[in-house]
Protein backbone atom coordinates (compact mmCIF):
# COMPACT_ATOMS: atom_id res chain seq x y z
CA UNK A 1 0.00 0.00 0.00
CA UNK A 2 1.27 3.36 -0.94
CA UNK A 3 1.55 6.18 1.99
CA UNK A 4 -0.70 8.48 0.14
CA UNK A 5 -3.02 7.45 2.75
CA UNK A 6 -0.53 8.87 5.59
CA UNK A 7 -0.51 12.51 4.18
CA UNK A 8 -4.64 13.11 3.97
CA UNK A 9 -5.40 15.33 6.56
CA UNK A 10 -7.56 13.88 9.18
CA UNK A 11 -8.33 17.82 10.38
CA UNK A 12 -7.84 20.33 8.89
CA UNK A 13 -5.50 22.69 8.66
CA UNK A 14 -5.72 26.80 9.00
CA UNK A 15 -2.01 27.46 7.71
CA UNK A 16 0.91 25.62 7.17
CA UNK A 17 3.92 27.18 7.86
CA UNK A 18 7.52 26.16 7.43
CA UNK A 19 10.75 27.39 8.97
CA UNK A 20 14.44 25.28 8.09
CA UNK A 21 17.85 25.83 9.51
CA UNK A 22 20.99 23.98 7.72
CA UNK A 23 23.26 21.59 10.24
CA UNK A 24 26.70 20.16 9.33
CA UNK A 25 27.10 16.41 10.94
CA UNK A 26 31.16 15.99 11.37
CA UNK A 27 32.20 12.16 11.14
CA UNK A 28 33.94 10.68 14.30
CA UNK A 29 36.52 9.26 11.62
CA UNK A 30 37.13 9.76 8.18
CA UNK A 31 34.59 7.52 5.98
CA UNK A 32 35.55 6.39 2.77
CA UNK A 33 33.94 5.16 -0.09
CA UNK A 34 34.96 4.45 -3.80
CA UNK A 35 33.79 8.14 -4.79
CA UNK A 36 35.94 9.61 -1.75
CA UNK A 37 36.47 10.23 1.86
CA UNK A 38 33.43 11.95 3.74
CA UNK A 39 34.98 14.32 6.59
CA UNK A 40 31.80 15.89 6.78
CA UNK A 41 28.24 16.14 5.21
CA UNK A 42 25.64 18.70 4.80
CA UNK A 43 21.22 18.57 5.98
CA UNK A 44 18.81 21.00 6.78
CA UNK A 45 16.34 20.39 9.23
CA UNK A 46 13.00 21.40 8.72
CA UNK A 47 10.04 22.19 11.08
CA UNK A 48 6.37 22.55 9.75
CA UNK A 49 3.42 23.89 11.76
CA UNK A 50 -0.37 24.89 11.55
CA UNK A 51 -0.72 28.38 12.48
CA UNK A 52 -3.80 27.68 14.87
CA UNK A 53 -1.13 24.82 16.67
CA UNK A 54 1.72 26.15 16.52
CA UNK A 55 2.87 24.15 19.70
CA UNK A 56 3.00 21.10 17.71
CA UNK A 57 5.61 21.21 15.17
CA UNK A 58 6.83 18.16 12.29
CA UNK A 59 10.26 17.91 12.06
CA UNK A 60 11.65 16.06 8.70
CA UNK A 61 15.44 16.24 7.46
CA UNK A 62 16.57 17.18 4.31
CA UNK A 63 19.91 15.35 3.81
CA UNK A 64 23.04 15.39 0.97
CA UNK A 65 25.63 13.01 0.21
CA UNK A 66 28.20 15.14 -2.19
CA UNK A 67 28.64 13.29 -5.45
CA UNK A 68 25.54 10.77 -5.31
CA UNK A 69 22.62 12.99 -4.00
CA UNK A 70 21.28 14.72 -7.91
CA UNK A 71 20.36 18.03 -5.20
CA UNK A 72 23.13 20.58 -5.32
CA UNK A 73 22.98 22.81 -2.01
CA UNK A 74 22.02 26.06 -3.95
CA UNK A 75 19.03 23.75 -5.63
CA UNK A 76 18.06 22.62 -1.75
CA UNK A 77 18.11 26.31 -0.76
CA UNK A 78 15.65 27.57 -3.38
CA UNK A 79 13.47 25.11 -3.17
CA UNK A 80 13.05 25.92 0.90
CA UNK A 81 12.43 29.41 -0.20
CA UNK A 82 9.51 28.95 -2.50
CA UNK A 83 8.57 25.93 0.20
CA UNK A 84 8.14 28.71 2.47
CA UNK A 85 5.12 30.21 0.42
CA UNK A 86 3.90 27.24 -0.80
CA UNK A 87 3.74 24.38 2.17
CA UNK A 88 -0.07 24.45 2.56
CA UNK A 89 -0.58 23.52 -1.22
CA UNK A 90 -2.40 19.74 -0.56
CA UNK A 91 -0.34 18.67 -3.83
CA UNK A 92 3.01 20.14 -2.24
CA UNK A 93 5.13 16.65 -2.72
CA UNK A 94 4.46 16.66 -6.16
CA UNK A 95 6.14 19.64 -6.69
CA UNK A 96 9.10 18.96 -5.81
CA UNK A 97 9.46 15.12 -7.35
CA UNK A 98 12.62 15.76 -8.96
CA UNK A 99 14.47 16.96 -5.39
CA UNK A 100 14.35 13.36 -3.44
CA UNK A 101 16.18 14.49 -0.63
CA UNK A 102 13.97 17.78 -0.14
CA UNK A 103 10.61 15.70 -0.90
CA UNK A 104 11.63 13.31 2.08
CA UNK A 105 12.25 15.91 4.45
CA UNK A 106 8.81 17.28 3.43
CA UNK A 107 7.25 14.33 3.48
CA UNK A 108 8.73 13.62 6.79
CA UNK A 109 7.55 16.48 9.05
CA UNK A 110 4.04 16.38 7.47
CA UNK A 111 3.85 12.66 8.35
CA UNK A 112 5.12 13.45 11.88
CA UNK A 113 2.95 17.02 12.29
CA UNK A 114 -0.51 14.78 11.54
CA UNK A 115 0.74 12.03 14.17
CA UNK A 116 1.01 15.29 16.97
CA UNK A 117 4.74 16.28 16.19
CA UNK A 118 6.41 13.73 18.48
CA UNK A 119 8.54 12.17 15.82
CA UNK A 120 6.49 8.87 16.06
CA UNK A 121 5.50 9.01 12.65
CA UNK A 122 4.23 5.17 12.77
CA UNK A 123 2.78 3.50 15.71
CA UNK A 124 4.24 -0.50 15.87
CA UNK A 125 6.18 -2.91 18.27
CA UNK A 126 9.20 -1.15 16.88
CA UNK A 127 8.42 2.11 18.03
CA UNK A 128 6.71 1.22 20.92
CA UNK A 129 10.26 -0.59 22.32
CA UNK A 130 8.69 -4.08 21.87
CA UNK A 131 10.58 -5.19 18.77
CA UNK A 132 13.94 -4.74 17.33
CA UNK A 133 14.82 -4.32 13.55
CA UNK A 134 17.99 -6.31 12.86
CA UNK A 135 20.43 -4.42 10.67
CA UNK A 136 23.83 -4.89 9.39
CA UNK A 137 27.77 -3.98 10.45
CA UNK A 138 29.14 -0.82 8.06
CA UNK A 139 32.60 -1.37 7.81
CA UNK A 140 33.50 1.98 6.03
CA UNK A 141 36.77 2.02 3.50
CA UNK A 142 40.03 3.02 4.88
CA UNK A 143 43.90 1.20 4.98
CA UNK A 144 43.72 -2.51 5.32
CA UNK A 145 44.27 -2.17 9.08
CA UNK A 146 41.51 0.09 9.59
CA UNK A 147 39.53 -2.20 7.48
CA UNK A 148 40.25 -5.44 9.52
CA UNK A 149 39.78 -3.34 12.74
CA UNK A 150 36.41 -2.27 12.12
CA UNK A 151 35.22 -5.98 11.29
CA UNK A 152 36.72 -7.54 14.78
CA UNK A 153 34.70 -4.64 16.40
CA UNK A 154 31.30 -5.03 14.60
CA UNK A 155 32.00 -8.90 14.99
CA UNK A 156 33.07 -8.41 18.53
CA UNK A 157 29.80 -6.42 19.32
CA UNK A 158 27.63 -8.75 18.55
CA UNK A 159 26.62 -8.08 14.48
CA UNK A 160 25.82 -11.59 12.69
CA UNK A 161 25.70 -9.53 8.91
CA UNK A 162 28.11 -7.04 7.92
CA UNK A 163 28.12 -4.90 4.95
CA UNK A 164 31.79 -4.20 3.77
CA UNK A 165 32.47 -1.39 1.65
CA UNK A 166 34.98 -2.12 -1.07
CA UNK A 167 36.79 -0.64 -4.52
CA UNK A 168 38.74 1.76 -2.79
CA UNK A 169 42.00 -0.78 -1.58
CA UNK A 170 43.52 -3.14 -3.92
CA UNK A 171 41.45 -5.76 -4.61
CA UNK A 172 43.62 -8.78 -3.61
CA UNK A 173 43.70 -6.60 0.00
CA UNK A 174 40.42 -6.49 0.04
CA UNK A 175 39.83 -10.74 -0.87
CA UNK A 176 42.22 -10.90 2.11
CA UNK A 177 40.11 -9.22 4.44
CA UNK A 178 36.97 -11.47 3.42
CA UNK A 179 39.06 -14.54 3.82
CA UNK A 180 40.08 -13.47 7.12
CA UNK A 181 36.65 -13.49 8.22
CA UNK A 182 35.58 -16.67 6.21
CA UNK A 183 38.39 -18.25 8.47
CA UNK A 184 37.06 -17.79 11.60
CA UNK A 185 33.18 -17.99 11.12
CA UNK A 186 31.29 -19.30 8.60
CA UNK A 187 28.25 -18.17 6.08
CA UNK A 188 26.10 -19.43 8.87
CA UNK A 189 27.70 -17.36 11.41
CA UNK A 190 28.81 -14.03 9.59
CA UNK A 191 26.67 -12.89 6.46
CA UNK A 192 28.84 -10.90 4.04
CA UNK A 193 27.53 -7.58 2.39
CA UNK A 194 30.15 -6.09 0.03
CA UNK A 195 29.16 -2.65 -1.60
CA UNK A 196 31.12 -2.02 -4.89
CA UNK A 197 29.48 1.69 -5.05
CA UNK A 198 30.00 1.03 -9.25
CA UNK A 199 33.28 0.58 -8.43
CA UNK A 200 33.98 -2.60 -11.11
CA UNK A 201 34.39 -1.84 -14.52
CA UNK A 202 31.67 -3.85 -17.34
CA UNK A 203 34.30 -5.78 -18.73
CA UNK A 204 36.25 -6.93 -15.31
CA UNK A 205 33.13 -7.63 -12.77
CA UNK A 206 32.79 -11.43 -13.68
CA UNK A 207 35.95 -12.09 -12.44
CA UNK A 208 36.20 -10.29 -9.80
CA UNK A 209 32.88 -11.57 -8.74
CA UNK A 210 34.26 -14.95 -9.26
CA UNK A 211 36.83 -14.64 -7.17
CA UNK A 212 34.44 -13.49 -4.41
CA UNK A 213 32.21 -15.97 -4.78
CA UNK A 214 34.19 -18.50 -3.51
CA UNK A 215 33.91 -17.23 0.17
CA UNK A 216 29.54 -17.36 0.16
CA UNK A 217 28.87 -13.79 -0.37
CA UNK A 218 25.23 -12.43 0.41
CA UNK A 219 25.14 -9.98 -2.22
CA UNK A 220 26.88 -6.81 -4.03
CA UNK A 221 25.69 -3.73 -4.30
CA UNK A 222 25.98 -1.64 -7.15
CA UNK A 223 28.95 -3.81 -9.02
CA UNK A 224 29.16 -1.12 -11.95
CA UNK A 225 28.32 2.74 -12.25
CA UNK A 226 24.80 2.96 -12.97
CA UNK A 227 23.20 3.75 -16.51
CA UNK A 228 24.62 0.72 -18.17
CA UNK A 229 21.51 -1.34 -18.34
CA UNK A 230 22.77 -3.78 -20.75
CA UNK A 231 26.08 -4.95 -19.20
CA UNK A 232 24.06 -4.98 -15.34
CA UNK A 233 21.83 -7.09 -16.48
CA UNK A 234 24.55 -9.78 -18.05
CA UNK A 235 25.89 -9.24 -14.64
CA UNK A 236 22.89 -10.36 -12.61
CA UNK A 237 21.79 -13.12 -15.29
CA UNK A 238 25.12 -14.54 -14.23
CA UNK A 239 24.10 -15.37 -10.85
CA UNK A 240 27.72 -15.44 -9.70
CA UNK A 241 26.76 -13.53 -6.51
CA UNK A 242 23.64 -11.83 -6.05
CA UNK A 243 23.16 -8.18 -7.44
CA UNK A 244 21.27 -5.71 -5.36
CA UNK A 245 20.28 -2.43 -7.48
CA UNK A 246 21.47 0.78 -4.90
CA UNK A 247 22.27 3.85 -7.45
CA UNK A 248 21.05 2.68 -10.00
CA UNK A 249 17.89 3.58 -8.88
CA UNK A 250 18.68 7.21 -8.40
CA UNK A 251 16.69 10.00 -10.89
CA UNK A 252 13.96 7.51 -11.59
CA UNK A 253 11.14 9.03 -10.61
CA UNK A 254 7.91 7.62 -12.77
CA UNK A 255 6.42 4.26 -12.37
CA UNK A 256 6.96 2.68 -15.50
CA UNK A 257 10.51 4.01 -16.44
CA UNK A 258 11.14 2.51 -12.95
CA UNK A 259 9.29 -0.79 -14.05
CA UNK A 260 10.82 -1.20 -17.31
CA UNK A 261 13.90 -0.81 -15.80
CA UNK A 262 13.75 -3.81 -13.14
CA UNK A 263 12.15 -5.98 -15.77
CA UNK A 264 15.40 -5.12 -17.81
CA UNK A 265 18.18 -5.75 -15.37
CA UNK A 266 16.52 -8.08 -13.28
CA UNK A 267 18.52 -7.94 -10.24
CA UNK A 268 18.11 -10.42 -7.44
CA UNK A 269 17.59 -7.41 -4.91
CA UNK A 270 16.87 -3.35 -4.66
CA UNK A 271 18.41 -1.41 -1.81
CA UNK A 272 15.83 1.72 -0.88
CA UNK A 273 17.13 5.10 0.42
CA UNK A 274 14.17 7.46 0.80
CA UNK A 275 16.63 10.57 1.18
CA UNK A 276 18.14 9.21 -2.38
CA UNK A 277 14.80 8.36 -3.87
CA UNK A 278 12.33 10.69 -3.15
CA UNK A 279 10.73 9.62 0.78
CA UNK A 280 8.19 6.86 1.59
CA UNK A 281 5.53 7.46 -0.30
CA UNK A 282 8.40 6.75 -3.58
CA UNK A 283 9.44 3.48 -1.61
CA UNK A 284 6.59 1.96 -1.33
CA UNK A 285 5.79 2.28 -4.87
CA UNK A 286 8.97 0.17 -5.50
CA UNK A 287 8.48 -2.56 -3.03
CA UNK A 288 5.14 -2.91 -4.77
CA UNK A 289 7.52 -2.90 -8.02
CA UNK A 290 10.07 -5.71 -7.13
CA UNK A 291 7.82 -7.94 -5.52
CA UNK A 292 5.35 -8.15 -8.28
CA UNK A 293 8.77 -9.52 -10.17
CA UNK A 294 9.89 -11.68 -7.29
CA UNK A 295 12.98 -8.80 -6.48
CA UNK A 296 14.45 -8.74 -2.84
CA UNK A 297 14.31 -5.41 -1.49
CA UNK A 298 16.25 -3.93 1.85
CA UNK A 299 16.24 -0.38 3.34
CA UNK A 300 19.40 1.55 4.54
CA UNK A 301 20.07 5.02 5.55
CA UNK A 302 21.76 7.46 3.60
CA UNK A 303 23.98 9.01 6.39
CA UNK A 304 21.27 11.39 7.61
CA UNK A 305 21.44 12.88 11.57
CA UNK A 306 18.90 10.48 14.04
CA UNK A 307 16.17 12.73 12.85
CA UNK A 308 16.19 11.31 9.74
CA UNK A 309 17.24 7.76 10.69
CA UNK A 310 14.63 7.49 13.18
CA UNK A 311 11.74 8.32 10.64
CA UNK A 312 13.49 5.80 8.37
CA UNK A 313 13.45 3.00 10.99
CA UNK A 314 9.66 3.60 11.78
CA UNK A 315 8.83 3.29 8.39
CA UNK A 316 10.54 -0.06 7.73
CA UNK A 317 9.26 -1.49 10.84
CA UNK A 318 6.09 -0.98 9.06
CA UNK A 319 7.41 -3.74 6.83
CA UNK A 320 7.79 -7.37 6.57
CA UNK A 321 11.59 -7.64 7.55
CA UNK A 322 12.77 -10.81 5.72
CA UNK A 323 16.62 -9.80 6.43
CA UNK A 324 18.72 -7.03 8.08
CA UNK A 325 18.20 -3.19 7.56
CA UNK A 326 21.33 -1.05 6.72
CA UNK A 327 20.44 1.36 9.69
CA UNK A 328 23.17 1.92 11.80
CA UNK A 329 24.49 5.21 10.93
CA UNK A 330 23.07 6.71 13.84
CA UNK A 331 26.70 6.48 15.71
CA UNK A 332 28.64 8.10 13.13
CA UNK A 333 29.05 11.93 14.01
CA UNK A 334 30.68 13.77 16.79
CA UNK A 335 27.38 16.25 17.05
CA UNK A 336 24.27 13.88 16.08
CA UNK A 337 21.07 15.00 17.51
CA UNK A 338 19.68 12.94 20.82
CA UNK A 339 17.67 9.56 20.05
CA UNK A 340 15.73 6.84 21.18
CA UNK A 341 17.32 4.54 19.33
CA UNK A 342 19.74 1.78 20.18
CA UNK A 343 21.61 -0.56 18.65
CA UNK A 344 22.22 -4.31 20.71
CA UNK A 345 24.40 -6.94 19.57
CA UNK A 346 23.35 -6.14 16.02
CA UNK A 347 19.72 -5.02 16.50
CA UNK A 348 17.78 -1.41 16.42
CA UNK A 349 15.47 -0.83 19.21
CA UNK A 350 13.61 1.95 20.41
CA UNK A 351 14.68 3.13 23.83
CA UNK A 352 12.71 5.85 26.41
CA UNK A 353 15.48 8.33 25.57
CA UNK A 354 14.25 11.84 24.30
CA UNK A 355 14.15 12.23 20.90
CA UNK A 356 15.47 15.81 19.40
CA UNK A 357 12.87 18.58 19.03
Amino acid sequence: MLLRFYLVWVKPFDMLKLTYHPHTSVFKEPSGTSRGVLLSKESWIVNIWDDANPECTGVGEISLIPGLSIEHPEEVMQALLQLEKTIDQPDILDTVIHLPAVRFGIETALIDLENGGKQQLFPTDFTHGKKPIPINGLIWMGSYDEMRRRITEKIELGYTCIKIKIGAIDFEKELELIRMIRSEFGPRDIEIRLDANGAFSAAGALSKLEKLAVHSIHSVEQPIKPNQWTDMAHICASHIIPIALDEELIGIHHRRERKNMLNEIKPQYIVLKPSLLGGFESCDEWIELAQASGIGWWATSALETNIGLNAIAQWVSTKEIHMPQGLGTGQLFTNNFLSNLEIKRGELWTTSHSLAG
